[in-house]
Formats: C-alpha cells, structure tokens, sequence
C-alpha cells in the first residue's frame, strides 16, 4: 500500500511528532506538502494521511473522493469537533494508528452548491444551532451565563424570512424562519443534538434543522434551557423543525449568508446535496452506531407547524416579538367563539337563572355541594373572557355585546335571588353566606390566576373542557346571588359586600385573561396598551378596599393567635380561651370565646379577665363568653 502524508507546512511541530511515530512503527510513506498536490502519483491502494485546517482536509478529500483513495484524517489537538464528528481519538498515537487502516466502508459527503461540507452549513444566523455542545464542556456557571447573555442579545435583532424549499421529490414547501442549520452526521452540534434520533449514518439523506421561533421568549427558554441549564430538550421544541432528503434547493425571499463549516462564503439560494458512498474515511466505531444498511428515498418532512401564511412572516419579518403572534387560524377558530360567547341569548338567560336558583337555596341550606353545582351550570364567565379580549384588541362591538351579556346577566341573578329572600320566610346568615361578605386582596389573586386559566383553556381547544373547573375556582354567581339576598333581606352592607367580592373576580378575570391572550400572540403591543391601562387601574381601585380588609383580616387573625394562647391566673383559678371569634360592631370590636376555668369567677373576677383580654389584644373590647368550668 503506497501512503501518502500530506500536511500544512504550518504545523511543523505537530507533523513532526506524528512523523516520529510513523518512523518508529517503521511505516512506509512519503510527506507531501499541500502546494504540492500535483506530485503525487496515486496507484492502486493509495492511502492518504491529512493534517491541517478544515480547508486543508476538505481540498484532500476531494482529491481521495473524485480518484477513489481512502483517506485517514490525524486532527490537530484543537479540532475537538472533528474528533467528535467523525469519532477520532485526541490521542496522537491512536490518531495515527486508526488513519493508517483504510476504511472498508464508505462515507455520505453532504455538498452545498458543489461545496463539500464537513460538519455543518448554516444558513443565515441561527444561535445556539450552529454551536457544537462541546464548547459547554468544562465550562463554569458563569462563563455560560455571559454565553447566554450574548446570545440573548442577537436575538433582538434576528429576523424571520419566507422560505421555499424543493426536496428532491420535487416537493414544495414554505414557511418563515430566521435560518437553518444543513448536518450529514450526528456531530454533536446543538442543531443535531435536537434531531439525534432521527439521525442515521449513511442512509442516502441529509438533514436540515430548521430554526423558527414565533416569539423572543419561545426562543431565549431554549437557549437558556441549552446553555444554563445543559440541557437538551426530550421533544422537538415548537420552534424547530426538519427535513431529511437527499436533495433540497434552498430559497429564501431575501438574501441570507450561507457559512460552511465556520467559513462564510456564500448567500443564498443554495443546493444542498447529499452524494451517497462517497469517500472511504478512516473513522471511530461509534460514528457507525447509528449506521443503517438500507438506502432510503423516503423523505421525512415536520414543518407544518412553521409560521407559513403570509401575514404572519410580513409580522415576524419585522422583528421576532416579544410575545408569540397566533396564526390566522387560531384568530379565526377564538374570535369565531368568543364572538358567539358574548351574544345575549334566551339560551344565556334561562341557564343563568336556574343556576342563580340552585346556588340561593345551597346557600340557604349551607350546601357546598349544590353550590357547586350551581357554579358549573352557570355560563357567565364566557361573556366575561369575551369582554377582555374585546378590550385588549380595542374591538368595540364584542366589548359591548360582552358588556351587555355580562350586565343583564348580573341583573338576572340579583333579581331572581332577592325574589328568592323575599318569598322565603328565613332570613338567617349561614356560613356559606358569610364567607362570601369578606372579600380580600387573596380573592383578586384568585381571580387573576383564574383569569390566566380561562384564557388558555379558551384558546386551546384540547383543553377547554377545563374552564368548567375555572368557573367553579372563582365562583362567580354565588357572590351575586348573596348580594342579592341582602337586597331581599334589606341589609346593604350585605349586598355590597358580596358584590365587591363579585367586582373584584370580574376585573380580576378581565385583566389576567387579557394579558393571557396578549401572551398567546392574539394582539400586538401597540394595540393591546390602552386596554391593558384600562384594566390595571380598574384592579388597581378595586384592590384598595380589598387591601385594607386583608389587613384587617391578619389583625383578625394575629389577635386570634393571641387570644387562642392566653393563660391567666387569678389566685388559685387558672384561666384560658377557647372558640374565639372577633367582629367589629362600628368602632368596637367584640371578642366571642370560650372560658374555660378551674372555679367559678366572682364578678371581680370577671372584670379582670376582660381588662386582661383587652390589654392582650391591645384596645378596649366587649367580651361575650360562655363559662366552663372543670370540675
């Protein structure tokens, strides 16, 4: 067998160590510079050694590729990605001692535009895609956020671009992306890493790894997920796709660079090709575990969830927004629905008045249950998650028709629930009841989140059948029909108590919902500002006396601690509390408990214990106790 060592007269010093071994496993073969191509004579079982650059090796294994000679690549210590794609040992010795035994297998070459590529071919700007995992390796918490940081900042300034792309079967696709990432191999780039599975070595195929993010943050949870974390996600994330084929003929509208294994050479269009069994290489073993034996013509495409209509690229071609922008389908199939939602219907009425019905009498008879109930039949929450997108997309004839639904609606339940109190001759407050007069700044956070949980429901039809649950977390009829009963009853601080409660999962609702569909991409910045302000401050003044009753509720409770446990002693009589209550009545608070005592308490007595319980709690208090005594 004739060898060949051809080598950049570059790196003497790294030749000349590899030579030395040669010599000393007294191999046979002559050094060839790289000017010096053309004197070589290749006969039959020529072997080619290569050390160099990329350039270098890639200009030698055309030669060895078009003249059917095998080739065994000895990589200089800093080409880690050569080692890692084709499976080369670090070690010079091993290096040497796997280049020197040809290959009885030969191996796909991936070209672009004639071109050969060795690891990758990055079509416009795609970070962290074209970056191989191994620049992670050994690096410190810190070193990787500044990694993270840099690329969040070219993310700012990245660009979607229409795309179409012809697959070898003559297949037409189109969609909009900011670029993609052409790999052979599975060489341990980001881009190949998402795709592994899919990845086989020599099936004919080449893979082009599609980089596409609807939204800044869809994009920066993937990088930091890459780069922080070290992670690589189990599924394809929703900004990704890829093709595998043989042949793709790349198009984008307007010009992108086209780099080619780190060196930027050309712009687009561009044809990538696969050429199959192409060059005997000289390679590990594990770059053939993915190997397969069967040639496919079989072209594997997943794009269809790309952005591909053309108001959406002319959206993303401006710049990729913060928030992911919905597709004309999606805004068709919601507003389609909500549109419906927000009409006032006999349908609307008749099911909002038989719930106001059920949910009276389960507050009347203290049932939860029916309660419940009660919350599931009623269908308010729709004209209310209308009404917040209504207001975000500034749409004045949903808001209204929502609005209208919404205020009659209220006025049905109210109504029905005060003919209710007026026909019933009870009018004794229950626990169902009472726990519906002391809304707090908890309730809005209730309703906030509740607001969140309709939206996305509403917007994802897989999961819709969840907002039955929301309606039952945030309870909306219950409160109305309460206030309802205090107008029945006569008792106003009833009425409005309940129905703040009620106002405040309303705005709570509308303001969280509207920020949930402005995240779901169903409106820009630009649209959604006035709403938002409008929605922010309507929570902004309902949370006032919501705030100031959640502080009265922890003074409440901090008293109740105090009180629950108080230990007195009056001579030989120990004394302590339990079942304690506090209400206010005007400016005084009253404190209801339990004294429980190991003797009867003289009148004295009695009034020490209330000095005493006054001086705990802080303030002068009326004291209303049941005694108990230990016998």
């Amino acid at each position: 067998m004739k060898i060949y060592y051809i080598y950049n007269k570059t790196e003497d010093k790294f030749v000349n160590k590899a030579v030395e071994y040669l010599l000393k496993k007294e191999v046979l073969f002559e050094k060839v510079e790289l000017n010096n191509l053309d004197s070589i004579i290749i006969e039959e079982n020529t072997h080619f050694l290569v050390t160099g650059q990329i350039y270098d090796i890639k200009t030698v294994l055309n030669i060895a590729s078009s003249r059917e000679v095998s080739v065994g690549i000895i990589p200089l210590p800093k080409q880690k990605e050569l080692m890692s794609t084709f499976n080369l040992s670090s070690n010079l010795e091993k290096s040497i001692d796997m280049a020197l035994v040809p290959s009885k297998e030969k191996i796909d070459l991936l070209y672009c535009d004639e071109e050969m590529v060795l690891q990758e071919v990055v079509i416009g700007d795609v970070p962290p895609l074209d970056c191989f995992s191994s620049s992670m390796d050994g690096t410190s918490f810190w070193q990787r956020i500044k990694s993270f940081v840099v690329i969040v900042k070219k993310v700012r300034h990245l660009k979607h671009t229409s795309f179409k792309l012809t697959t070898s079967k003559d297949k037409v696709l189109n969609f909009s992306a900011i670029g993609a990432v052409g790999v052979e191999y599975n060489n341990r780039t980001f881009a190949s890493k998402l795709i592994h599975a899919h990845l086989k070595t020599n099936d004919g195929r080449l893979s082009l790894v599609i980089l596409s993010p609807a939204s800044m943050l869809q994009y920066i949870q993937y990088i930091f997920g890459t780069h922080i974390l070290k992670q690589t996600p189990k599924n394809l994330p929703s900004s990704v796709g890829y093709i595998h084929s043989s042949k793709l003929l790349v198009e984008p509208t307007r010009e992108l660079s086209v780099t080619i294994d780190s060196d930027r050479c050309k712009i687009t269009p561009v044809l990538l090709e696969t050429k199959a069994e192409a060059l005997s290489l000289s390679v590990g073993e594990k770059f053939w575990e993915q190997r397969t034996h069967e040639r496919s013509t079989k072209e594997n495409v997943k794009v269809d969830h790309l952005p591909s209509d053309k108001e959406m690229s002319n959206y993303l071609g401006k710049n990729i927004p913060l928030f992911a922008h919905a597709s004309k389908e999606q805004f068709s199939d919601l507003f389609s629905s909500l549109r419906e939602d927000a009409q006032l219907s006999s349908t609307f009425m008749t099911l909002l008045v038989l719930a106001t019905m059920i949910a009276t009498f389960g507050l009347y008879i203290n049932s939860s249950a029916v309660i419940i109930g009660a919350m599931l039949l009623a269908p308010l929450m729709q004209p209310i998650v209308s009404a917040s997108m209504g207001l975000l997309r500034q749409d004045s004839t949903l808001l209204l028709n929502s609005m209208r639904s919404i205020f009659f609606g209220v006025l049905a339940v109210l109504f029905s629930a005060m003919i209710i109190a007026l026909l019933l001759p009870m009018e004794q407050l229950t626990s169902e009841m009472n726990g519906r007069l002391s809304p707090t700044i908890l309730d809005m956070f209730v309703a906030i989140i509740s607001g969140i949980a309709a939206a996305y429901a509403k917007s994802n039809e897989k999961i819709i059948g969840s907002l039955a649950g929301v309606s039952i977390a945030v309870a909306l009829v219950p409160p109305i029909a309460v206030s309802g009963i205090g107008l029945g009853w006569g008792e106003w601080s009833m009425f409005s108590s309940a129905f703040l409660l009620f106002i405040t999962n309303l705005v709570g609702i509308i303001m969280s919902a509207l920020l949930t569909f402005m995240m779901l991409g169903f409106s820009a910045l630009h649209i959604a500002k006035k709403g938002i302000s409008y929605a922010i401050t309507l929570v902004a003044i309902v949370s006032i006396p919501l705030y100031i009753s959640f502080e009265k509720m922890i003074e409440k409770v901090k008293v109740e601690q105090v009180l629950s446990s108080f230990e007195y002693k009056i001579a030989t009589k120990e004394i302590y509390l339990q079942h304690i209550e506090l209400q206010k009545h005007g400016s005084k608070l009253e404190v209801r408990c339990e004294v429980i005592s190991s003797d009867i308490l003289s009148r004295e007595e009695k009034t020490m214990l209330k000095q005493k319980i006054s001086y705990e709690v802080g303030e002068e208090v009326e004291v209303l106790a049941s005694f108990l005594y230990k016998l």
